[in-house]
């Protein structure tokens, strides 16, 4: 006799989950099969992948399972975001103990899903010690202009932010000390990549771009190393509630940072995107150990995982 399998099982869980989430345009296959079947889009396709790990990347006792879900979905895309791409599809894969509550954490991964455009076509269920989230992301960008690299910046380039740094960080510090401010708040928990932005840059000519994951002082010194060139700020945009070390260091803010050569059309661009201007925050130089602010230098603090 064929035994059913538990309804807390890993297969009618996916059903379940399934129900969560939108289902596929004819001729394609996502959520039940062992592979996702989607149709050819036009341009670059681009495919990224990104972890989140509780009380690494999210810290449980200020946040909820949904709130985690978001995260783990806006950190993935924001890479599409940094390449002025578009986001198509997303793979989520769960790692965690049997008790977790699946059914929050997907209700956040559905959310950031459709706040980002993008729709979950499939993933994996796997029970282990501690909660990981990895989501894989496929998109699109046009051919011309092509993806932006980290690599393409040129002396002389203006570099701009698309906006104050520090929320993310002053967000989890004060969610920590037991204020709870909304806007700080929101910054940490559900941070939105910056998709319009991305693209915004790419059509102005954006010569290199990143986004601030790890924090600025890390992220522009991996874009200056890929380009080979130095850089000198004039401004560090900090976000208010924040501080100047946590907008160099903290992360988590998924800004962009790009170069370009003309800040009249990276204007232009933007407000014919309906976006608000990018902040000009410096200019690539020709010596490339160069990391000058002000009258010192950038400190090149930021997230780093460690391994022995």
């Amino acid at each position: 006799m064929t035994q059913r399998a538990p309804t807390g099982g890993e297969f009618a869980v996916i059903d379940r989950l399934k129900r969560r989430l939108p289902g596929p345009p004819a001729g394609e296959t996502w959520i039940g099969d062992d592979a996702a079947v989607v149709g050819p889009g036009k341009g670059r396709v681009l495919l990224t992948t990104d972890a989140t790990v509780a009380g690494v990347h999210a810290d449980l006792s200020v946040m909820g399972l949904d709130d985690l879900g978001w995260r783990a979905v806006a950190t993935a895309v924001s890479d599409i975001a940094a390449m002025g791409g578009r986001a198509d599809h997303l793979l989520v894969a769960v790692a965690g103990p049997p008790a977790t509550d699946l059914d929050l954490l997907y209700q956040g991964v559905a959310e950031a899903a459709a706040a980002h455009g993008c729709a979950v076509v499939g993933g994996d269920l796997s029970n282990a010690t501690d909660l990981v989230v990895v989501v894989t992301v496929s998109g699109q960008v046009a051919d011309d202009p092509g993806p932006v690299l980290r690599g393409g910046a040129r002396s002389g380039d203006r570099l701009f932010v698309t906006g104050p740094l520090g929320a993310s960080a002053a967000g989890l510090r004060t969610l920590r000390a037991g204020a709870e401010e909304t806007v700080l708040a929101d910054a940490y928990r559900r941070p939105l990549a910056r998709l319009a932005h991305g693209e915004a840059a790419r059509t102005a000519g954006a010569t290199a771009m990143i986004d601030v994951s790890d924090g600025l002082g890390a992220d522009l010194g991996h874009l200056a190393r890929s380009s080979g060139i130095g850089f000198r700020l004039d401004d560090v945009p900090v976000a208010p509630g924040a501080t100047v070390d946590e907008a160099i260091g903290g992360g988590d803010d998924y800004e962009l940072v790009f170069s370009a050569p003309d800040v009249g059309r990276v204007t232009a661009t933007f407000a014919a995107a309906g976006l608000a201007p990018p902040l000009v925050i410096g200019i690539c130089t020709a010596d490339a150990s160069q990391r000058a602010w002000g009258d010192g230098e950038l400190p090149p603090t930021g997230f780093e995982h460690r391994w022995s």
